[in-house]
């Protein structure tokens, strides 16, 4: 079960924290050895052999007892196992079909009914089904089979394009444990993780993934990186022997447990396994996510079901979702409504006397009113802003939360490989003679030629060989000396070669950036990487003094420190090395009080950086046995060198990212499981704080989640701002975050890596989960993955989400506008009455189809793939409480379509009232309507259908018209882009400018007279013919239409007040 390749293990840099430094004698406070439970009860009162139902209470599962509050003999017994034989494999079996495999059911894989639904679940698309019905039922087949065509395209677009997102999600997917050792039958075995059962003996070694919950039983010096379940991403001990007392005690505090998922830093050990599958911790938050939310458990029955059915029918109708499917989904219901209304118009102007022909022009008006292509131009319009998203890093698993992203007010960062580079540098170094060193500008932690080296303020000329010993200050070379040699850890340009760093040591990792491999801890790798800088590595040093390692002291949590004993052969001398946190290294230093009080000071100075600090000491003394066999005697008179400060540096576009978000209105608040320290000290480098603050903001910028957990609801509400940096995070405090900014009307990102962030992914408005280092159950729960886990890409989406709403302003408007006009068109156009006093359609219903489909949707579309404006991210984010809908929308929408609907109201009145008989050899006919003109062709209809001709020939080429015109709400069409395109002739560049839709323009504008003027259509389906002088009536309606336009924007542009809102990211 062991790997070879994972990522690098997130190391907090924090300072260290005080830890009990003689706890191999004393038993620190809340917890208890094992040596003294054989005169003590258990919790809960249960004695030390517990009656058997205990037994079958912990083997069914039901955690009764916590096994973390139980000595291991006592854990035996319950699940009847022995730690040294382990298991029978019969009696493995047995479980095994008794509780089932150790899998947990987070990422329930791909769904294609699940996918299909989400494309039908919309108002539209409802309206749309509805629609295509009641043509079928009349036997309009046309009508109804384009409509089924339309619908079938908006679903299948919207299908692929969720269905190719979800595989690029399953491929990132992230491999659990595929196996792991255990004792079965007294035998060591190696079987498949899923087959675990309680009560099976795990042996561990360093780089296992642990494959089940286990207590730890047995071990030595093992640590385990917690991050994904915790938050906590500084490495954690482990002691088998200490027995915690309380029950409910935070995970990251149970110290004789491990857990799944975690990792093995350092050390071996073995464990019990006390829960698999979904009752392990990783597996109850795994059943978080599936549970339904809007489920109660005090419901009855009836009450229950209704509730379902309620919630089911808000989904289907898309009542649930981002704020443009809710805004959408009203405004088709709104239209289904309206529609029903001008039916019933319709039906009440022929005083309810409904043939097919009323019931026809009926249907008509319904259809007119209806934007059939929205869903299709939508969804396309979101695939090419997804595939633009995927360039920049970004997955987006719901087409939905591509435009929801660009209405963010609130973005909810993680700090450790986020906003940070996830791998830990040594910062700084200070030596006891004053003098200091600053690491600046590393991009890749685990090549020692990234970054610039300041000593004592100036700078290190680099080398490609890192030979750079010689601008080493002599006092340095003995700090240096021992970065190298008291390490474990190894670093490489890729290149084989066998030295001393291959020895058998302890290893976490191995990782690669460009060709740099780094195997250890992170902070042994960054004290290692800070000597090869010098030329300093290991084996260079141990080859250069000829010194050979004699004794080695691990690092234990207890000691808090290393120490290792180097000497050449031959030599009556030995030098000590020695490393560790400051207050256990200082009481062993032979120094005097005010060099202590120095070295504190200093400590503390570095502290507040947010560095995590190491002190350094050496010493010479004579070779001795007892260097190697008593610690205490290498560990005293110790000579101090001086400090080194650590840290996990930020990304270097972070800073950028953040400001430009601050720019754009939107406030970043980081949420960490790390020390106050460290995460205030990053805030301030990455600009999340800073003295740009104002006193609202400043008063609890930063906060401890447990203070922040002691808030009720009510006294978080009461905060003037809520805090920008939040430590020590836990899951329940991430989603009480994002409860707090949904109470305030924001609208809120949330990112995260770990299992633990899951439920506060699903909880916010969009959830964005690493693609790197992520769990696949916090995958599972996002909305979009970062396949590069940085910062930058989610302002990235910001800004494509941003573009995208824009441009679905422009395309609605676009569209509706069209609607407007034919609304109005049909209206009026119950007034014309044929021989048989039925009204006449002014368009037919397949025109109106065309108009709506063909000349609308490719002209939607390329207004959907206009580029972003240049000042989209100096603006503050859009009322999430208007939505799309704006004033400004609502306004050009009623004032277009009445230029355009009025428009064509006069182009068939000119046709049909104007004499025309110089020009068509016909009897006279003008200022008739024929009879029965709606359903075929016949000798009366020469002037009702040369009138549709023209005016199906006015609505498209006004349809062409605007879709330049609606590129910018203001601007005039003829100076849109006065900074790049002056002078009277830019108004050809404009147009150019996007080809996409230059080209719908240009085919719309040609495919207008193969339908006016083919024989045969044109009667039968269009219910139309052929137009001559009448294109005189079409140029003058466009130049009018222009005019109207181009008047209506002069005067926005003078009379429209500028009103000045406050950023809504502001919470």
């Amino acid at each position: 079960m062991g790997i070879e390749d994972q990522s690098a293990v997130e190391e907090s840099t924090e300072p260290p924290i005080c830890g009990y430094t003689n706890a191999a004698h004393e038993t620190p406070p809340g917890h208890r050895n094992q040596g003294a439970t054989a005169t003590t009860t258990s919790i809960g009162g249960l004695p030390n052999s517990p009656p058997r139902e205990k037994l079958s209470s912990l083997v069914a599962g039901e955690n009764h007892v916590e096994p973390h509050t139980l000595a291991v003999r006592d854990l035996e017994q319950l699940l009847k196992t022995d730690v040294e034989n382990g298991l029978d494999s019969g009696e493995a079996a047995h479980r095994l079909e008794h509780d089932g495999f150790n899998k947990v059911e987070g990422a329930q894989g791909l769904s294609v009914w699940k996918i299909l639904l989400r494309q039908v679940s919309n108002s539209l698309t409802m309206v749309l089904i509805l629609v295509m019905a009641l043509s079928f039922a009349i036997n309009d087949f046309i009508e109804g089979g384009v409509i089924a065509a339309v619908i079938s395209l908006n679903i299948v677009v919207g299908f692929v394009q969720d269905y190719r997102a979800e595989q690029t999600i399953q491929s990132l997917y992230a491999l659990s444990a595929p196996t792991c050792k255990v004792i079965r039958s007294e035998q060591t075995v190696t079987i498949k993780a899923d087959s675990l059962v309680k009560g099976d003996i795990v042996l561990l070694n360093v780089g296992d993934i642990v494959p089940a919950d286990l207590r730890f039983v047995d071990g030595l010096n093992l640590s385990t990186d917690e991050a994904l379940l915790t938050g906590e991403s500084l490495p954690i001990s482990k002691h088998p022997d200490i027995v915690l007392n309380d029950a409910e005690v935070p995970l990251g505090d149970r110290v004789n447990m491990l857990y799944s998922a975690s990792t093995i830093t350092r050390g071996r050990g073995k464990g019990i396994v006390v829960a698999t599958g979904m009752g392990t911790e990783v597996g109850k938050i795994a059943q978080l996510l599936r549970a339904n939310p809007n489920m109660s458990d005090d419901l009855s029955p009836l009450g229950a079901y209704w509730k379902r059915v309620k919630a089911s029918t808000r989904s289907i109708l898309g009542l649930d979702g981002t704020p443009l499917q809710v805004k959408l989904s009203k405004f088709a219901l709104l239209l289904f409504a309206l529609a029903i209304l001008l039916a019933i118009i319709v039906f009440s102007a022929s005083v309810w006397n409904i043939d097919d022909e009323v019931l026809i022009y009926g249907i008509c008006v319904g259809v007119a009113v209806i934007p059939e292509s929205l869903i299709a131009v939508l969804t396309i319009s979101m695939a090419v802003g997804t595939k633009a998203m995927a360039k920049g890093n970004v997955v987006v698993r719901k087409l939905s939360a591509l435009e929801a992203v660009g209405g963010v007010t609130n973005i909810c960062s993680d700090k450790t490989g986020t906003l940070t580079q996830g791998k830990m540098i040594t910062r700084k170094v200070w030596l006891r003679n004053g003098s200091a060193a600053t690491v600046e500008a590393c991009t890749r932690p685990f090549d020692p030629s990234s970054g610039t080296v300041l000593w004592n303020d100036q700078k290190l000329e680099s080398r490609n060989e890192l030979k750079l010993i010689s601008q080493l200050p002599p006092s340095a070379t003995r700090f240096m000396e021992c970065l190298s040699l008291c390490n474990n850890a190894t670093v490489t340009d890729g290149k084989p070669a066998l030295t001393d760093d291959a020895a058998e040591t302890s290893t976490t990792s191995t990782i690669a950036t460009s060709h740099w491999t780094a195997v250890g801890e992170p902070t042994e790798i960054a004290l290692h990487i800070f000597a090869m800088r010098f030329g300093m590595s290991k084996s260079t040093v141990s080859q250069t003094n000829d010194v050979h390692l004699l004794a080695e002291h691990p690092f234990d949590s207890s000691f808090k420190r290393m120490t290792v004993v180097y000497s050449s052969p031959g030599s009556n001398s030995a030098d000590v090395y020695t490393k560790g946190a400051l207050e256990a290294v200082l009481p062993l230093a032979d120094a005097s009080d005010n060099v202590k009080l120095e070295f504190t000071a200093k400590a503390e100075s570095l502290a507040a950086e947010g560095l995590r600090v190491l002190c350094i000491a050496h010493k010479t003394v004579e070779h001795s046995l007892a260097l190697k066999d008593v610690r205490e005697a290498a560990e005293s008179n110790l000579t101090l060198l001086g400090l080194a400060g650590l840290y996990d540096p930020p990304r270097l576009e972070t800073a950028d990212a953040v400001k430009r978000c601050k720019i754009a209105g939107i406030s970043v608040h980081m949420l960490t499981g790390d020390h106050i320290k460290t995460a205030t000290a990053i805030a301030h480098e990455v600009g999340i704080l800073g003295s740009g603050l104002t006193s609202a903001e400043a008063t609890n910028a930063t906060m401890i989640a447990a203070a922040f957990d002691s808030l009720t609801d009510g006294q978080i509400d009461q905060l003037e701002k809520l805090p920008l940096v939040l430590a020590r995070c836990s899951p329940s405090t991430k989603v009480r975050m994002v409860e707090a900014m949904h109470r305030r009307g924001a609208f809120c990102v949330m990112t995260g890596d770990g299992v633990n962030d899951s439920p506060a992914l699903k909880k916010a408005d969009v959830g964005i989960a690493m693609g790197l280092n992520g769990s696949d159950v916090a995958k599972e729960a996002a909305d979009m993955v970062l396949t590069d886990d940085n910062f930058a890409s989610i302002v990235t989406a910001v800004e494509e989400g941003r573009r995208l709403f824009d441009n679905i302003q422009k395309f609605l408007l676009h569209l509706l506008v069209s609607n407007i006009a034919q609304v109005i068109l049909l209206l009026v156009g119950l007034a014309f009455k044929d021989s048989h006093n039925k009204s006449v359609f002014p368009l037919s219903p397949i025109e109106i189809l065309w108009a709506n489909l063909i000349t609308s949707s490719f002209l939607a579309l390329g207004l959907g793939l206009e580029e972003a404006q240049p000042d989209i991210m100096l603006r503050p984010p859009h009322d999430l409480r208007i939505g799309i809908f704006t004033k400004e929308i609502l306004m050009d929408k009623m004032a277009y379509g009445i230029f355009m609907g009025s428009l064509c109201i006069a182009s068939f009145t000119s046709v049909i009232y104007t004499s025309m008989e110089d020009i068509y050899d016909q009897p006279p006919g003008y200022g008739t309507l024929g009879f029965d003109c709606n359903a075929e062709y016949n000798a009366s209809c020469d002037n009702v259908y040369r009138a549709r001709a023209t005016t199906y020939a006015t609505i498209s080429f006004l349809l062409l018209v605007t879709a330049w015109e609606v590129k910018h709400f203001t601007r005039s069409l003829f100076n849109m882009y006065p900074e790049m395109y002056p002078g009277p002739f830019s108004v050809f560049k404009t147009v150019w400018r996007n080809k996409f839709l230059f080209g719908a323009v240009l085919a719309g504008f040609f495919i207008t007279f193969p339908v006016i003027y083919l024989p045969v259509i044109d009667r039968r389906v269009f219910k139309h013919q052929a137009i001559g002088i009448e294109w005189a009536v079409v140029a003058a309606c466009v130049v009018v239409y222009i005019a109207l336009v181009e008047l209506w924007k002069a005067g926005k542009r003078r009379f429209r007040k500028s009103v000045i809102v406050n950023s809504p990211g502001e919470v």
